[in-house]
């Protein structure tokens, strides 16, 4: 389990004090999954995601230009949202994690690859994170999560539609896992957070002038311009 790995145990206690400071002049949005592929968690040395934060101070608005000149490796993730409408604390399973989702939506990430040798660095630094946009959230019935579907267009190209779970396994899961992690650092999953559950399909590289929009099969749809 990463909760008794030492490097996740200090990577995420200086995670929070970079959450702190952000929430001096932004609001609380969630958590966010990271690392979560099986070929990640085999690279870094880990059995789960990793668990970041979100917060209003990297959100912007889905149609929105966003500036990545001067980045050093610029990814874009597409990918589920999902809304936590109960509590979740340590010991999370997915059955419970999936009772608490009430709503979906379509998401972008955008992370500045950097080194990943060292996992506490890595998590200390919210895990390469630098924008989230999110579409419009539709409510949803338990049984009809594992239905999402995931169409990604990049520079009106269309991929899809993909299911997430062929490459970050159960949603539900993914939760439990962020749930269990934030313990780490005295928080909890709570009422209202926002979870973007890692890549649906393949980060991709992206230069100035790229378009992305990612749309879920319930109709919430993101979309971003780089420049």
């Amino acid at each position: 389990m990463n909760r008794d790995d030492e490097r996740i145990i200090e990577g995420m206690r200086r995670q929070a004090i970079l959450n702190a400071d952000a929430l001096t002049e932004a609001r609380r949005l969630g958590w966010k999954a990271g690392f979560g592929t099986e070929p990640a968690m085999s690279a870094i040395g880990t059995s789960q995601p990793l668990a970041g934060f979100l917060t209003t101070s990297t959100q912007v608005d889905s149609g929105s230009r966003v500036k990545i000149s001067g980045w050093g490796m610029p990814l874009i993730e597409s990918e589920v949202a999902v809304r936590v409408d109960k509590e979740l604390g340590p010991g999370t399973t997915a059955e419970k994690a999936l009772g608490a989702i009430g709503a979906v939506a379509a998401a972008i990430e955008l992370v500045d690859l950097g080194p990943i040798e060292s996992l506490e660095e890595v998590l200390a630094g919210n895990i390469f994170h630098r924008h989230v946009l999110l579409g419009e959230f539709t409510e949803l019935a338990e049984d009809e999560l594992e239905d999402v579907r995931i169409t990604v267009t990049a520079n009106h190209e269309m991929a899809g539609p993909s299911n997430p779970r062929e490459l970050i396994g159960d949603l539900p899961a993914v939760v439990a896992a962020l749930a269990d992690q934030a313990d780490l650092v005295g928080d909890l999953i709570r009422p209202g957070d926002i979870v973007i559950t890692g890549a649906a399909v393949p980060p991709a590289p992206v230069s100035t002038g790229d378009r992305y929009r990612a749309e879920l099969n319930g109709g919430s749809s993101v979309s971003v311009e780089l420049v």
